[in-house]
């Protein structure tokens, strides 16, 4: 039901799910699910998988155990083991002519304002190419512990930052139970959770790691962080064969719902900004588009003050230097200042290459 609402999709996957306890890669599993990425792709809808598995690749291709891996060890076995992952990718989805690209993460680039908008515009045109982007927690570089279950709280990083409207945690577990359902004949699985509070989380956490499935905690967290972007949750059995029909077939799982719209939510991102890097003198036409709802275009605009880049959080003034509004920037100082007074039209005639057509897209502006 919520998938086939979705325009944009994240699908976390596991280290369990493409390795199984034996140190086998399930082959059959990621043909399966890649499946379920096909028809995704087919019905139009925006597909991002963020997956874990470099250590676990590096590992079976080195022959050592995870267990006893030191911080610097692991990150060399990391960077062994993002080749085979990506290249089992690559075999199991060429197969199915599924175009993939590969993006590096951590999660200090999702927390950063400008690298996050980055991100977000990789995903924009990678989406426009027709590919589907992997992302995966840059262990090579990483600087604190690699712990289980941070690519929860990454995937719902991603899932903020690329505006999608569903998260899916393909996990080993159907999702949340009122109790261990190993010891209790009588729990019940949760299929919708509108608030998380403190007994839910208590309960989840117990009863989960009571059978032996760590990183719950991350997921309820990971939630947390979907519910305040106006993005649904899902947490999933991945172990399934076509994990994501299943989902759509007989939603046998738990859902998070958000607590407000992903626009609410973007534009709750953008007021909470510490320091704007810049200010935009507009005149008083312009102005009355913003009250309108409009984006702010180079027209409108009669000065520059302050340096700052493509992306970055700048203040929008009127004629009278009134704070109106304030958004993320689509240009530098340097270009808005080369285009300020222009239409729309001459953007790229006067800069040189192509570019957006507003300074300040509608959904990246909010009135103060």
């Amino acid at each position: 039901m919520y998938l086939n609402n979705s325009k944009i999709i994240v699908i976390k996957i596991g280290s369990s799910l493409l390795i199984d306890e034996n140190k086998k890669v399930r082959k059959k599993w990621l043909a399966e699910f890649a499946k379920d990425i096909q028809v995704l792709i087919k019905q139009n809808k925006k597909v991002i998988i963020v997956s874990s598995g470099a250590i676990a690749m590096g590992c079976k291709k080195l022959n050592l155990s995870k267990k006893n891996l030191k911080l610097d060890k692991s990150q060399a076995v990391a960077s062994i083991g993002q080749i085979e992952l990506m290249n089992l990718f690559s075999e199991t989805f060429n197969k199915l002519r599924i175009n993939i690209s590969q993006i590096l993460l951590t999660l200090e680039d999702t927390e950063q304002r400008r690298r996050a908008i980055n991100a977000k515009r990789t995903f924009d045109n990678l989406f426009q190419l027709g590919f589907v982007p992997i992302v995966n927690e840059n262990d090579s570089i990483a600087t604190s512990e690699i712990k289980y279950g941070d690519n929860d709280r990454l995937a719902s990083r991603v899932a903020q930052i690329s505006g999608a409207d569903s998260l899916i945690l393909l996990s080993d577990v159907n999702g949340l139970y009122t109790k261990n359902p190993k010891i209790y004949k009588t729990a019940k699985l949760l299929k919708e959770i509108k608030n998380i509070d403190k007994d839910l989380e208590k309960n989840a956490t117990k009863s989960i790691s009571e059978h032996g499935t760590g990183g719950m905690k991350t997921k309820i967290d990971a939630a947390k962080i979907c519910q305040l972007s106006g993005c649904r949750m899902a947490i999933a059995n991945g172990l399934l064969i076509r994990p994501i029909k299943k989902i759509i077939d007989e939603n046998n799982c738990t859902w998070f719902l958000p607590k407000i719209s992903k626009l609410d939510a973007r534009k709750k991102w953008i007021i909470s900004s510490i320091s704007p890097k810049g200010q935009l003198i507009i005149d008083d036409g312009a102005k009355q588009a913003l009250s309108n709802g409009k984006s702010l275009l180079a027209a409108g605009i009669k000065k520059v003050i302050g340096k700052f880049q493509k992306g970055d959080h700048v203040k929008v003034l009127d004629k009278r230097n009134f704070e109106c509004a304030r958004g993320l920037s689509s240009f530098s100082s340097d270009e808005i200042i080369k285009i300020l007074g222009h239409h729309s039209k001459e953007i790229e005639k006067l800069l040189g290459y192509v570019a957006k057509s507003e300074v300040i897209h509608k959904d990246d502006i909010v009135e103060v």
